[in-house]
């Protein structure tokens, strides 16, 4: 199966000179997901993760399907003032100015495997950012899964020396 046809081109969205990569076609489709997430299963079944890390919104479609698929937990990273107990939070730097990720500070222990997962891999401060919870935590990185990679926007360099897994390549 051709996952690439489950994705549909937006041009100028969300600003003209965009091509917005929709990946709604593929979360409709049950052969595309389950393909999806099988896929990224299987490429980290041997790793030994123990939780699985997605970022809202889609990070968190992949990540809990992910999550049941290896037998592991998830931990959502969110937008700051969404989770309710004590937490840790990391902030990293956009194109133009800064965001910040929180997680539950008891979301991760010193023996945890995580792997975190995105819908796509663009310039990487997201998932360097992910890492740097995961790190902090002292838990270990399993590696990096996406569903699409935008290879023009060199965002694996941000990601170290870790294992990255994508699907889909745009050159």
């Amino acid at each position: 199966m051709n996952l690439d046809s489950y994705i549909r081109d937006i041009p100028d969205f969300p600003k003209k000179g965009i091509v917005f990569k929709d990946i709604t076609p593929l979360l409709a489709s049950p052969e595309g997901f389950k393909q999806t997430i099988d896929v990224l299963a299987d490429e980290y079944a041997g790793a030994g993760v123990t939780k699985v890390m997605g970022a809202e919104a889609r990070g968190f479609i992949f990540g809990g399907a992910l999550a049941y698929r290896l037998g592991a937990g998830f931990v959502p990273a969110r937008k700051p003032g969404k989770l309710p107990h004590a937490i840790k939070s990391v902030v990293y730097a956009l194109e133009y100015g800064t965001d910040t990720l929180e997680v539950h500070a008891d979301a991760i222990g010193a023996d945890d495997v995580v792997l975190i997962v995105d819908d796509v891999l663009a310039t990487g401060g997201t998932a360097a950012a992910k890492a740097e919870l995961v790190r902090a935590a002292g838990g270990r990185v399993a590696g990096f899964a996406f569903l699409i990679e935008l290879d023009f926007l060199n965002g694996r360099e941000k990601l170290g020396d870790s294992r990255i897994v994508s699907l889909i390549h745009v050159d």
